[in-house]
């Protein structure tokens, strides 16, 4: 689904992130500002404890900024209450985690189905069919995850991430637990949904192939974005740099 409003899909102003530890005090986040277009296709790539995770969840209104101003589909999230940031997400951001997060006691299509009967559709189920049928699992949706392969999990999980229609898809590691051929099948998948949806794509990965099929690709160390390389302009520093 393609945002209208003329507002940038992502848009980041001097975001920061302090956590307290028995240590003292930790910057997650340090001074992250970016836009990313409707449509946009981008990964976000950087070493482990780089903050990538910790920035996907405040995109996805799951961890609040310390300070700075954070806008998803021209909504200023920190002008929502938890409830209207749950409500958000069920309209308008769809999230892949890498462990795939289905609920174990619900059938494919009942964990498909789920986040649309929150949000009050009574198509839920009908929908929830359409999508298991766009990632080729129609035949499965009576099948609870125990029985399912983990790329089946996961293409249930994509197919939850995009039943609602969402102008903005979040991906951490989709392919982490998955070996190299079922990962392959998954993104393809992925960036086909998105594609053909025009949906907007963030997808945190360490593989580098992967990132090239994006459109952009974010480099974060140590809380900060230090890269910023496109397809058309290539590699753009942030830095000073430095390497």
């Amino acid at each position: 689904m393609k945002d209208d409003t003329g507002q940038p899909m992502i848009l980041l102003d001097d975001v920061r992130l302090n956590l307290a530890s028995a240590a003292g005090e930790v910057n997650v986040l340090r001074g992250v500002s970016l836009r990313i277009a409707a449509g946009e296709r981008v990964a976000l790539v950087g070493p482990s404890g780089s903050g990538k995770s910790t920035l996907m969840m405040v995109i996805g209104g799951l961890e609040r900024p310390s300070t700075g101003r954070v806008a998803v589909a021209g909504t200023d999230l920190a002008a929502l209450d938890e409830d209207a940031l749950a409500a958000l997400r069920r309209r308008r951001i769809g999230i892949v985690f890498q462990s795939f997060h289905l609920l174990p006691a619900m059938t494919a299509l009942e964990n498909v189905a789920l986040p649309l009967e929150l949000a009050g559709r009574d198509d839920a189920f009908a929908v929830a069919a359409a999508q298991l049928e766009a990632v080729g699992l129609v035949a499965r949706r009576a099948h609870y995850p125990a029985q399912l392969s983990g790329g089946e999990q996961q293409r249930v999980a994509i197919a939850r991430a995009f039943a609602a229609g969402p102008a903005l898809v979040l991906a951490d590691e989709p392919t982490g637990n998955l070996d190299g051929a079922t990962g392959t099948r998954v993104i393809d998948l992925l960036f086909r949904l998105a594609t053909e949806r025009n949906t907007t794509l963030l997808l945190i990965t360490h593989d580098p192939d992967l990132a090239r099929r994006c459109s952009r690709i974010l480099s974060l160390a140590d809380g900060r974005i230090v890269a910023d390389e496109s397809a058309t302009a290539g590699l753009r520093r942030l830095d000073g740099g430095r390497r």
